[in-house]
């Protein structure tokens, strides 16, 4: 287990989006979230306290946590200082990046004098099954999103706490580095091998009550040229009855790739209900979650009417202002 508190490493983060591992353990489990560590040129905030490695030592910190998800995700020649730095002043470090903590020789050989442990959370710790898929008893739901990072882990966490606020029985199952790092559990899917991508996530939705949810972390985009491997075995592992469509409209481009304009929320629609429907006949596109973080309250509402309008679909940001439509949406389901 990982202990906690955290003290989240926001190192250069070049904007927001890149340290949304430490966005979203801020969010979800602020408990846990003690303080920040900035390296020179961070242009992220998570809004908590900047602290050296002495005062969240002195805060009670027990761990580290590597609060960035760059590109590729490596561990940055920046940062290694300060990382041996933490592991000499008694912190335990958690990454959920694909460049593991264990395979830096000289942060392994640090954590071994020092007593402490690495935690890299993006390894598979199950032998996966290939998927067959079978139908499974209960109920799931996906968000699938026009790109990556527009919010599809945040809007089934929203819909989990609103079902669990009507007593309704509904698991968050994560399937990324973030969504493990606040629940504790999941599958790191684009750590899987390929073959078995999609058995992982039968594995995480098995056969449960009939009138039970799982909420599955989406990831990716089947429209992203980098990622769309890790959605369409979400979308097949997962046998979703109800897809939200997530979208962040005030971007330029797909996320990394520029030369790539985002699909509209039709093409999502149309193209997802097909890949969906090879393993589950009767899933339905229910509603669209749309991440407004950038537009004011009047413009945020005015999109969202738009799009219902539009789409014929309940429209709504799951964070800005609570998730009750979407959950309405699965009452037929």
């Amino acid at each position: 287990m990982i202990e906690t508190p955290y003290l989240l490493f926001l190192g250069d983060a070049p904007d927001q989006l890149a340290a949304k591992v430490a966005q979203g353990i801020k969010d979800w489990r602020p408990e846990f979230a003690v303080g920040q560590l900035r390296l020179d040129g961070c242009k992220a905030d998570m809004g908590l306290p900047d602290m050296t490695l002495a005062e969240a030592r002195a805060a009670g910190v027990k761990t580290l946590v590597i609060g960035v998800a760059n590109r590729g995700g490596v561990i940055s020649l920046k940062w290694k200082k300060l990382l041996v730095e933490a592991l000499e002043n008694g912190f335990d470090l958690a990454s959920g990046l694909h460049n593991l903590l264990r395979d830096e020789e000289d942060l392994a050989a640090v954590a071994r004098v020092t007593g402490r442990t690495l935690h890299d959370v993006r390894i598979p710790s199950v032998k996966y099954p290939i998927a067959n898929g079978e139908k499974r008893r209960g109920k799931r739901v996906l968000a699938v999103g026009t790109d990556c990072s527009v919010g599809k882990m945040y809007t089934a966490l929203c819909m989990e706490k609103e079902m669990h606020a009507r007593g309704m029985k509904a698991t968050f199952r994560a399937t990324g580095q973030t969504g493990i790092l606040i629940t504790g559990d999941g599958v790191p899917l684009d750590a899987v091998i390929a073959d078995f991508m999609a058995g992982s996530i039968e594995y995480l939705t098995p056969d449960n009550d009939e009138d039970h949810w799982d909420l599955i972390e989406g990831q990716g985009s089947l429209f992203h040229a980098s990622y769309s491997g890790v959605t369409m075995a979400l979308i097949h592992g997962g046998q979703p009855d109800a897809l939200i469509l997530s979208h962040e409209p005030t971007r330029s481009h797909m996320r990394g790739l520029p030369g790539y304009a985002l699909p509209s929320l039709d093409a999502l629609r149309d193209l997802a209900l097909t890949v969906a429907r090879v393993v589950n006949p009767a899933c339905e596109v229910v509603g669209v979650a749309v991440n407004t973080q950038h537009m004011s309250d009047a413009e945020a509402r005015g999109y969202l009417a738009e799009v219902e309008a539009r789409l014929g679909l309940p429209a709504t940001d799951p964070f800005r202002y609570g998730a009750a439509k979407l959950v309405d949406a699965l009452a037929d389901l």
